[in-house]
């Protein structure tokens, strides 16, 4: 399930991923959720929260996940993802030259400090 967090500014699109992830939680939750923000503003940021609770991704949700990353290639500003999940990690590493935007992962000890990243300087 992917929840949208409505603590955070606009400009930002920031939600938690638990339990399973499919394609229609992309479908539902996210992709409107950012389609909605880049209407308001040319740049946004986003914050992807996958802790202790998230079990893992269909293949559907990986390939809906990549093409919300490819989609407005120019109007990502920054990305904080945390996770302590190592393949996440590995995936990001491998794949943020696709995205040309500041992007940071945390782990879940540093929720905080990636809350106050992805908010800092705002505009």
């Amino acid at each position: 399930m992917i929840e949208i967090l409505k603590d955070f500014p606009e400009g930002v699109v920031a939600a938690v991923a638990t339990g399973r992830i499919t394609s229609r939680d992309y479908e539902v939750v996210l992709i409107p959720a950012v389609e909605a923000a880049f209407r308001r503003r040319q740049k946004i940021r986003c914050y992807y929260e996958l802790g202790r609770e998230f079990s893992g991704m269909d293949p559907g949700a990986v390939w809906k996940d990549f093409l919300l990353g490819g989609s407005h290639l120019s109007g990502w500003e920054r990305v904080a993802v945390v996770t302590d999940v190592d393949w996440i990690r590995h995936a990001i590493s491998a794949l943020r030259f696709l995205i040309p935007a500041e992007i940071r992962m945390f782990s879940t000890s540093e929720l905080g400090e990636a809350r106050r990243w992805i908010v800092a300087d705002l505009p």
